[in-house]
This record gives structure tokens, sequence and C-alpha cells, in this order.
């Protein structure tokens, strides 16, 4: 099923590509000069999907040393500095051993004693661990990790889950060798119709074994949803935490008898330039008007450091740890000017 997720994700990025194309010479021929045919310069920019076989793995290396200088730079604030993870992502590495990468079953998968099931716990395809941070990594910036970061730094996860050695210099033709080891490759099945592709093992038949009864249908269906009393507030107040533009206000979920299941609208936010630079260099992915998200939320900020403009400046450009609790705060790449203009939004209590 992982590997299927993968293939038909791959299959979906693929088919978005061919039908742009379509599209384009469509519009050039019932529509004169208006669109055009795709290049391939930017067909290729699309076209960064990797498949289980390894088809699609741009060249391009990096050893487990380099990795870690990576992870410790840009990985461990999210993940931990060992892949143990905090409270923010769940653990990437950890629970496989040296008989798991011999048989490629990880027997902790069936031990319901142990607390966390890891990345390397279940990935069987080590196409989808690449391709997935290639695409995705770092959370604050996708896509910015060059091709040789993207090998160095799962170089150094392979070796933290002892799948390579020290020495290991990860590349598009030793990711083979890698594969061999995974701890989990021997923990998936493609016979079934999720994965239809023969090529890859696959099996076209139907993927349900149902028949369509079509009578005593319920005719008034109402979809609907609600959270249960003991989860309302298990990530704070929802209402709270909800952009500042659009029309989803959010639920109100912190437990009050007046205002359990009335909508909101969220606080007032800041002046449109703040918050353009909020939102283009994603801080609100971390941090809430208000309320604490993963770091804490920019009225707590002002509460501590009212005219601390130079201090916040220095903060934002520089990073920051221990100063809200065990999760640090990267660097963050802004102009000075834009970094300026957030810090003294903060440092002048602008916010709501």
């Amino acid at each position: 099923m992982y590997k299927s997720l993968e293939f038909r994700m791959n299959t979906w990025t693929l088919s978005a590509v061919l039908l742009a194309g379509v599209a384009s010479v469509h519009a050039q021929q019932h529509f004169p000069n208006i669109g055009r045919a795709a290049t391939p310069a930017e067909v290729a920019k699309w076209d960064i999907d990797v498949r289980p076989d390894f088809k699609g793995l741009p060249k391009g290396e990096g050893s487990v040393a380099q990795g870690q200088d990576v992870w410790e730079a840009k990985c461990a604030s999210c993940h931990g500095i060992f892949g143990e993870s905090n409270e923010v992502f769940n653990p990437v590495v950890g629970g496989v051993g040296a008989e798991d990468v011999k048989t490629g079953r990880v027997a902790k998968l069936k031990d319901t004693s142990f607390p966390a099931r890891t990345t390397f716990m279940k990935a069987p395809s080590l196409s989808t661990v690449w391709d997935y941070i290639n695409r995705a990594m770092p959370w604050n910036a996708p896509k910015s990790l060059s091709t040789n970061e993207v090998y160095a730094v799962t170089a150094y996860m392979l070796n933290l889950s002892s799948i390579v050695e020290d020495n290991f210099v990860l590349n598009e033709k030793t990711i083979v060798q890698a594969q061999a080891r995974m701890p989990n490759r021997e923990g998936m099945t493609t016979k079934h119709a999720l994965w239809p592709t023969p090529e890859l093992g696959g099996v076209s038949k139907p993927d349900t074994a149902n028949t369509a009864c079509m009578k005593n249908c319920t005719t008034d269906v109402k979809v609907t949803s609600m959270l249960p009393d003991f989860a309302r507030d298990a990530h704070g107040n929802l209402a709270e935490q909800n952009r500042l533009v659009g029309q989803q206000k959010g639920v109100r979920t912190v437990r009050t008898s007046a205002t359990a299941d009335k909508a909101v609208a969220p606080s007032p936010g800041p002046k449109p330039a703040v918050l353009g630079l909020l939102q283009s260099n994603n801080c609100l992915a971390c941090h809430g008007m208000d309320n604490k998200v993963v770091g804490p939320g920019f009225k707590e900020v002002t509460a501590k450091h009212a005219g601390k403009t130079d201090y916040l400046i220095n903060k934002i450009l520089q990073g920051s740890a221990g100063v809200w609790g065990n999760i640090a705060m990267p660097a963050q790449n802004l102009k000075p000017a834009d970094a300026k203009a957030i810090a003294e939004w903060l440092a002048g209590g602008q916010t709501p």
C-alpha cells in the first residue's frame, strides 16, 4: 500500500503534465493566439517523480557526513538531532535492528507493546523516502534542497537506522544497494488492483468484491460532523488558528457551554503589508496570532519583547533556541527589510 500511493501520485503528476500539454494544443487550434505548448524545460520542472524501480532519479550524490550537516542545519529542529523527533512530528528513526535488515520484515511492527511506528520501520521503498524529501522538505521551505543535499540527508537517515555504514555515499547507482537492506522491504504486496501495472508485479482485477443492491436506499441524507467533548481542545482553540483570509472561520473548540459549537471570526489581524510577509514567509505555519501552534503566538512574543526591535530582528534572521521551549526556530531566509518590518510590528505591540 505504501508504494501503491506513491505510484498513483506519480501517475497523477504525469497525467497533469500531459493534460496541460493537450489543453495548450487544443487552445492553439480553437483559440488563436491564446495559450501555447509547454516547453521541454517547463515540463522538466514538473517531471520530478521517482518510481519504485528508481527510474526518474536524478544524478547526484551525498555522503553520510554531508547529510549530518544538512540534517542539523535544516531538519533537526523538527525531527530531532538523531531522528528521534520531539512533540512536533513522529520519530523517523528507531525500532529496527540487524535482523530486520537481514529479513526485510520489521519484527516490532507486530509488537503491540512497542510505543512507536517510525518512518524506517514502515517504509518498504527508499524511492518513497527520497521523493518525499525532494518535493516536500524542509517544512518551511519545500523543494529548497539541492539534489546532492537530498542524497546526503537520505544517506544520513539510512546510517542512523544502521542500514548503511558511516562512509557510505548515496547516489543514483548505490541507492539499489541501500534498497536491498531496507528493514521493511518485504513488508508490502503488489498483488492487488490498487497497483495494477504488470511490469511492477501488480494484477488487474476489481479492488472490491461487492455487489450493488440499488434498493431500499436512504433518500434523505444529511452530511455533518462533530468533535467529541474529550477532543475539543486537544490542539487549542481551532477558531484562533485559521487563516485571517477566506470563508473558513473555524469552530471555537474551547469547552464553554455558550459558545462550544458557534463559528466565530478570528481576532483582527495585522495590517495587510505585514500579513503578506507572514504568509509569504510561512510564519503562520508555526505561529498563531494569539496562540501557540509550534512556536509561541505573536501576542505572546509582543508581551515578552515589546520595544525590542533589534533583538527580534536578530532572532528572526539568526534563529532561536531555548527561549520558548525545546523546539528551535531555524534561521529564516528573509530580506533584512522584511525582517525589520515584522520585528517592528511585534515590538510595537500591534498584535491583536
